[in-house]
């Protein structure tokens, strides 16, 4: 019998995450706080349900893909959340299910997470993800695992349907519960300098005077070429910023990042400026664009025309 997964969270990744799941022959059962969000999985064969607890009770492989780490720990330790549908089941199916978050949240909730689920017989993983909507879309997500090779073993068949490397995509035990977690702020932190990179080279070269489209294709070729020029450039160029990930979650997740920086006593100082022009970026009412949406908070800072 195939493993049942449930799901919690169909946001911009997680609709297509499932789809994936569901496209491979898993039965899927389905919880979002916004159900018309399940409308084209349920029209597929998944089945809706109230509450995560009614996934957690009815699925093998719960994931969850929610927005912030308050909505991690509602979902799964909370009143009629994922632990509580656990608890209902017998020892033995207990035993066999595990949970996996693929929200990026902060590493001790991971590990809080992870020893309240061993208690009641659980295995538990962290595996926030990088790609995109782009990524999730295509089945190619760079997917980071947190927790036991146990766990890790009973879902690797199904995370290989979101992080396929057949398509480019990449799926990594990377240490115990909160590696995950730790290795996505890792990914963060790249991608926040680097979009920075992005937006001030394109700035540059429209100031110039050069054809910034041209310009875009020739340094995507040479070593200044990277993910985030090659996909949020052209996007950029275009002036669309609909969201693959939103500003406001971004600012969360470096606002993770600074505080377990800080934690360590580590000073990362391009991080820091980063998250600042972000969260200008956030209070000039951009917080649901996307990421790249960085460009319009750089136009405001240098008095150039935008919208």
């Amino acid at each position: 019998m195939a493993t049942k997964v449930g799901w919690i969270g169909c946001g911009v990744m997680g609709r297509w995450m499932l789809q994936h799941c569901m496209d491979a022959g898993y039965p899927a059962y389905v919880f979002s706080r916004t159900p018309s969000k399940c409308k084209p999985l349920v029209d597929q064969g998944a089945i809706l349900c109230s509450t995560p607890a009614e996934v957690a009770k009815n699925s093998d492989a719960i994931f969850t893909i929610v927005g912030y780490p308050k909505d991690v720990e509602e979902v799964i330790l909370g009143p009629g959340g994922v632990l509580e549908g656990i608890r209902s089941k017998d020892p033995e199916s207990r035993k066999n299910t595990v949970v996996i978050d693929m929200t990026t949240s902060k590493p001790e909730l991971a590990q809080r997470i992870a020893s309240s689920l061993a208690e009641v017989g659980c295995e538990s993983l962290d595996a926030p993800v990088s790609g995109g909507d782009i990524g999730a879309r295509e089945g190619r997500l760079s997917i980071m695992v947190g927790g036991s090779q146990i766990g890790f073993q009973r879902v690797k068949e199904i995370l290989l349907c979101m992080g396929n490397p057949d398509k480019g995509g990449k799926t990594e035990l990377v240490g115990g519960p909160g590696s995950g977690q730790h290795t996505k702020m890792a990914n963060q932190i790249l991608i926040a300098t680097n979009l920075l990179g992005v937006v001030e080279s394109l700035l540059y070269a429209q100031k110039a005077g050069l054809d910034v489209e041209k310009t875009l294709q020739i340094v995507s070729g040479g070593a200044a070429g990277s993910w985030s020029l090659s996909n949020y450039g052209p996007r950029m160029l275009k002036r669309n910023f609909d969201p693959g990930f939103f500003v406001e979650h971004f600012v969360k997740d470096m606002e993770i990042a600074l505080d377990e920086a800080r934690k360590m006593e580590l000073s990362l100082p391009g991080l820091a400026l980063s998250h600042q022009l972000y969260v200008a970026l956030k209070a000039q009412g951009h917080g649901r664009k996307g990421a790249h949406a960085l460009l319009l908070a750089l136009e405001h800072l240098n008095g150039l025309q935008s919208n």
